[in-house]
């Protein structure tokens, strides 16, 4: 858990900025971004905030939990990064870090939690007559990925609801009963769980590539019990790669799937613009930009997934080792 916690920390502060300009590359596609809320991410997590071209100065507390200047034109990786650092400022590259490691930190401690315990208890259970003395060790670990993701999914889920609601609404911490008892009462319980499936359609055969890829690459490299340093950052970025270049459209419509919640729930009627079912929103994109709109922002998704994935797997398994030998060291 402390492993886990601590490659989370260090990730987030030095990959938050290729999140940022690739959710805003795929921003771009909707029309109707200026209108109500627009998608931000700081490399952890996604926020859906108000569209604000102006400060209300005679009701500063009416203000959204984030004020962004009029949307400029972006074209590619390298000007996204010059022009919204110069718009709003380079801070604003790890906009929403605070917030974001108070749910984003213990979703990857329950993450990398279970995935270990279920890769455990999988590689012991899973036939070996599905190839060799290798292959249940790979495969167990894709299907532990995909199971530990959908679970941390599932637990955190109603708390990101609340903390868009909160920066929807402005509202404070110890208001947060309250919108869980008005959400529930209005929507009923399966509320909480409000964009579970988009997300889970995107993070789920990630983790089963990435875990996949990575423990394959342990065997080949004959690296399963106690992988160096130097092979965790290698294989760590080849499998984010894999993973991350695969899911790509499934990120694309996850993007756009969260724009038209924030538009439901930042709008007064509380009606927004129904999005569609996944199929229809890939057939969608791919109708009107052809392959390339589906693989929107796949430079700086790259970018950022390839290096965060060996800095989180490198920092996780270097603690990991920290840990084990100081115990041995005890017994």
């Amino acid at each position: 858990m402390v492993s886990s916690c601590t490659g989370a920390i260090i990730t987030s502060l030095f990959m938050t900025p290729f999140d940022v300009v690739k959710v805003r590359l795929q921003a771009q596609q909707r029309a109707e971004l200026s209108r109500t809320c627009f998608l931000y991410c700081n490399g952890l997590m996604d926020h859906l905030c108000k569209c604000a071209p102006t400060i209300c100065t005679s009701h500063p507390d009416q203000n959204p939990w984030y004020n962004r200047p009029v949307p400029v034109q972006l074209n590619g990786t390298v000007d996204a990064f010059v022009k919204i650092s110069r718009q709003e400022g380079i801070q604003s590259l790890w906009s929403g870090l605070s917030p974001t490691l108070i749910v984003a930190v213990p979703n990857t401690v329950i993450y990398f939690t279970t995935y270990e315990h279920l890769r455990t208890f999988l590689h012991r259970h899973l036939p070996t007559t599905l190839g060799g003395d290798t292959t249940p060790s790979s495969l167990s670990s894709g299907l532990a990925g995909g199971l530990a993701r959908v679970w941390a999914v599932t637990v955190v889920s109603p708390f990101e609801l609340v903390r868009t609601k909160m920066q929807a609404s402005n509202i404070s911490y110890g208001e947060v009963s309250k919108v869980l008892q008005s959400q529930v009462t209005n929507n009923g319980l399966v509320s909480l769980w409000r964009g579970w499936v988009p997300t889970v359609l995107r993070d789920v055969p990630f983790s089963v590539l990435y875990w996949l890829t990575y423990e394959q690459q342990k065997i080949f490299m004959n690296q399963q019990q106690q992988p160096s340093f130097q092979f965790t950052l290698y294989a760590g970025a080849v499998s984010g790669g894999i993973a991350g270049t695969l899911t790509l459209p499934l990120d694309v419509i996850k993007t756009h799937r969260q724009i038209a919640l924030g538009e439901q729930i930042f709008s007064d009627s509380g009606s927004g613009s129904k999005s569609g079912s996944t199929y229809e929103l890939l057939e969608h994109i791919y109708r009107r930009q052809g392959v390339r709109g589906l693989f929107s922002g796949v430079v700086p998704r790259l970018a950022k997934v390839m290096p965060a994935c060996a800095i989180m797997i490198s920092s996780y398994e270097y603690a990991k080792k920290f840990f084990r030998q100081r115990r041995q060291q005890e017994q």
